[in-house]
């Protein structure tokens, strides 16, 4: 029992972290525009600064904390992530803002905490209490896209970052009554290197990329091209993500309970390659074109999101999984970062059109990635 109420304190402190990353998403770019010295490209460096240095960081704290102990380097990721969400809140210019994002990102503690519960939890458990964190990141994510737009709305983008500083509060004051434990599994950087799992790797590298680079436009559309209010798009994103997830439920259930991945995961990368062709062939003159794009587009992302976690476990030792889940969180950050600085540049030059068609591409490697390796898929539907 001890460790599932760890765990819980845990999942909250990335669901917390998680939550502040996600919410600024839908209105970043079009609230950023506000700031002094805002252009397209430092908006993208700004929106995806934060992945990088999650990224480049998440292996130096997950060594550190072998040898400091967990809780010393969760509450030194959490105190900068408070700094950099109130440096954020601050800014007076666009430059101080990329740095309070960078500050944020370097407090990268998602493969600290993921050793952490596969410290306390007994190895026949481990996968229920990584999926148990996989649901607390999503529902932060669905949270996020509701109460991002809310927020703004009526206390600008200054009080999505204060917030995000309270929910840093709260995630120290979790990580203090976070009882203490002895280490047991340690970060080997020798077992960092999967060729199997590259595939997977790749796609949830693709996956945010395509993610952060398409909130750079998506903002934009709503506000200026189809001039939708705050209130509407806080109830056109409710209908998206509630939407998306019944219809994404039973593919996850035919993928994971019904043995049908190697269907399943390809057909939701191509809906999303499917869905970036259509954006560039349609112009989004309506509300419900945009809707029916979204809505294809979540629907994959969710199956996809849901089941990545899973198909890196289940091609992954017990002894190795732990590192195996250090490189897959660094290759989502890294994502993140891509599809903001990449995107930022290709939106400056080549404005929405660009934007999908740099998603189109990723999605097409990535598939063709999975087509030639459905291996890894097939051990999955062995193992299950």
């Amino acid at each position: 029992m001890k460790h599932k109420t760890t765990s819980f304190l845990l999942a909250s402190i990335l669901s917390f972290r998680m939550l502040g990353l996600f919410m600024i998403l839908p209105v970043f770019s079009v609230a950023a525009k506000n700031y002094v010295g805002a252009t397209p490209m430092l908006i993208g460096l700004a929106l995806g600064i934060y992945g990088l240095t999650q990224a480049l960081l998440q292996i130096p704290f997950g060594m550190l904390s072998d040898h400091l102990g967990r809780k010393p380097v969760i509450f030194i990721g959490l105190v900068l992530f408070f700094v950099g969400s109130v440096i954020c809140a601050l800014s007076p210019s666009l430059t101080f803002l990329i740095i309070g994002r960078a500050l944020q990102g370097a407090g990268a503690i998602g493969s600290t905490v993921l050793a952490f519960i596969a410290d306390i939890t007994p190895e026949d458990k481990r996968a229920k209490s990584m999926a148990f964190v996989g649901l607390f990141i999503g529902a932060s994510f669905v949270v996020a896209m509701i109460l991002g737009p809310f927020v703004n709305h009526y206390f600008k983008l200054s009080g999505i970052f204060w917030l995000t500083a309270l929910l840093a509060l709260i995630g120290l004051f979790f990580a203090v009554i976070t009882p203490s434990h002895t280490i047991t599994t340690a970060i080997d950087t020798k077992q960092l290197a999967f060729k199997k799992l590259f595939p997977f790797n790749f796609g949830i590298f693709s996956l945010h990329t395509i993610l952060t680079a398409l909130f750079i436009v998506i903002p934009i559309i709503l506000t200026r091209q189809l001039m939708m209010s705050g209130e509407s798009q806080i109830i056109f994103y409710c209908l998206i993500l509630f939407l998306s997830f019944v219809l994404a439920l039973p593919l996850i259930i035919l993928a994971e309970a019904k043995k049908k991945m190697s269907l399943i995961f390809p057909a939701c990368i191509g809906l999303i390659f499917l869905s970036m062709e259509i954006s560039i062939c349609v112009e989004f003159s309506s509300i419900s074109k945009l809707f029916l794009f979204l809505l294809l587009f979540f629907t994959a992302f969710t199956v996809l999101e849901a089941l990545l976690p899973s198909l890196v476990s289940k091609n992954t030792s017990p002894k190795k999984r732990g590192a195996a889940m250090g490189i897959y969180s660094t290759s989502q950050f890294l994502g993140i970062f891509a599809g903001g600085a990449l995107g930022g540049v290709v939106y400056a030059h080549f404005q929405a059109l660009g934007i999908f068609a740099f998603c189109a591409l990723f999605a097409a490697c990535w598939l063709i990635l999975i087509l030639c390796n459905k291996h890894g898929i097939a051990r999955h539907q062995k193992t299950t």
